[in-house]
């Protein structure tokens, strides 16, 4: 049996990470891809509740009540990690001192805005930090289903939905492929094995650059 798509979201996002980066990973999928970093990179993951050096998942049963992500999540923390108040923590994040933010999304534009914290007459506990994160991280990576549930694009000319930042986000990683956001464009770099650039290109409410040859993700 194959890897699950989300899994291999998360995978294909964290092979951008890079050996000391810091980096702050979103709710859902994108939690998933501290579980794919190499035991060879150093990666000091933050939270905004302030933790720098942030810890994947610890063993069911050896969880800390004290010690969670933003999301109230249980995390581990590796050695050398420190604590700080939210205050600081945001002050790392409003500083540019953050390399990558990976971060779910709603809706992108072709030039790069993004909505992802509020779909009108929804209940939502809030924005968070998705808007400093957004603006101030110098890379934002969006991973996303490439349609909503109704099967219409997410990746549009313009957003519909309330911004979160404008001109963000530097590649969005969907179910279906890999898009660079350049000053050119969309520019599609790769897809996943299970789809075509046809069918990628027949999904995206925006132009696509095609990028030839466009290299093929396959993961066991």
């Amino acid at each position: 049996m194959g890897m699950a798509i989300k899994e291999k979201m998360a995978k294909r996002a964290a092979e951008e990470i890079k050996n000391g980066d810091i980096v702050n990973l979103g709710f859902g999928i994108p939690q998933k891809a501290i579980q794919y970093i190499p035991e060879e990179k150093t990666v000091f993951f933050h939270a905004e509740n302030g933790v720098l050096g942030a810890g994947p998942p610890p063993e069911k049963g050896k969880e800390d009540e004290n010690l969670v992500d933003a999301g109230c999540v249980p995390i581990t923390a590796v050695p050398g990690a420190s604590y700080f108040d939210s205050a600081n923590s945001f002050a790392i994040v409003r500083s540019g001192k953050l390399d990558i933010t990976i971060m779910g999304g709603l809706e992108v534009s072709e030039k790069g805005d993004l909505a992802n914290w509020i779909v009108p007459g929804a209940i939502v506990p809030g924005m968070g930090g998705a808007m400093d994160l957004a603006k101030k991280t110098k890379n934002v990576i969006i991973i996303m289903t490439h349609t909503d549930k109704k099967g219409n694009p997410k990746i549009k000319k313009e957003c519909s939905l309330p911004l979160t930042a404008p001109r963000c986000v530097s590649m969005i990683i969907t179910d279906l492929a890999v898009i660079g956001v350049e000053e050119r464009g969309l520019v599609l770099k790769e897809i996943f094995d299970t789809t075509t650039v046809e069918e990628v290109k027949e999904k995206t409410g925006a132009d696509l650059i095609v990028d030839e040859p466009v290299k093929v993700i396959s993961y066991e």
